[in-house]
């Protein structure tokens, strides 16, 4: 039996904030490698394999779990509590 990710309640329609890349990492003027999309707030954060990892950080942070990949052509979506593809 599959089981169904309880924090997928949280995603919502969302539109990025900083489409043009990681909202922390333009502010700080740090480098990223991939990016990733918050689906309860629209915050953009980079990935775990970039230098500062906001995308963690803000899941954790905020209690928003759930990212898509904000890169082209990617459509997955990762949780950060249960460690899973969603």
């Amino acid at each position: 039996m599959t089981m169904v990710d309880p924090h997928l309640s949280l995603v919502r329609p969302v539109q990025p904030r900083t489409p043009q890349g990681c909202e922390e990492c333009l502010r700080l003027n740090t480098p990223w490698v991939h990016l990733r999309l918050c689906l309860t707030c629209g915050h953009v954060g980079c990935c775990d394999s970039s230098p500062m990892k906001h995308a963690r950080a803000h899941a954790l942070h905020d209690a928003h779990p759930i990212v898509q990949s904000f890169e082209p052509g990617e459509d997955w979506r990762w949780c950060y509590f249960d460690e899973t593809f969603v």
